[in-house]
């Protein structure tokens, strides 16, 4: 009964698959809104204000680290849970497959959390004007909480690896 029970509840781990499929369908929705935005920039590029150029062009930027964000939780999250991924020898292979755990991969989550917020706020200080003086502070709070956040992350992970 014990065993069936423990293969009854590991098998579940397939539960996850088709959540890191739906990953894959959000990965194509960022797609279609990353060159949604090249095609509303391009015919008035030459009549877009430079400032506005470059938060359309943050915009971009912070959709393509969404992106990869999705791409290694989708990877990553399917290997450390699931099963590993089969890919043919003659197909290339991210070098970071395979070699990222739980551990690292909560870590590079939080990195890009980081890196998207940055680009988010500093989108936010190209328009400062524009924004109230407590809605700007309010975003630099919530920068640096994820900036502290992932940090302290970093540091429990630094000692817990020591520990071992």
């Amino acid at each position: 009964m014990e065993r069936f029970f423990e293969n009854a509840m590991y098998a579940t781990r397939w539960l996850l698959a088709p959540v890191y499929f739906g990953l894959s369908l959000a990965l194509l929705a960022l797609t279609v809104k990353f060159f949604q935005e090249i095609f509303h920039l391009l015919p008035n590029i030459l009549t877009t204000a430079e400032s506005d150029l470059i938060l359309v062009l943050l915009s971009l930027v912070d959709v393509t680290l969404v992106g990869g964000l999705l791409v290694m939780v989708m990877f990553s999250g399917y290997e450390n849970f699931v099963s590993r991924l089969d890919i043919n020898a003659d197909k290339e292979k991210l070098s970071w497959l395979g070699k990222m755990d739980a551990s690292s991969l909560k870590s590079k989550v939080a990195a890009s959390i980081v890196a998207i917020s940055s680009i988010h706020l500093l989108r936010i200080f190209m328009d400062a004007r524009n924004v109230p003086d407590n809605k700007l502070m309010w975003y630099v709070i919530i920068h640096l909480t994820f900036v502290v956040s992932a940090l302290m992350m970093g540091y429990l992970d630094k000692i817990s690896r020591d520990k071992h």
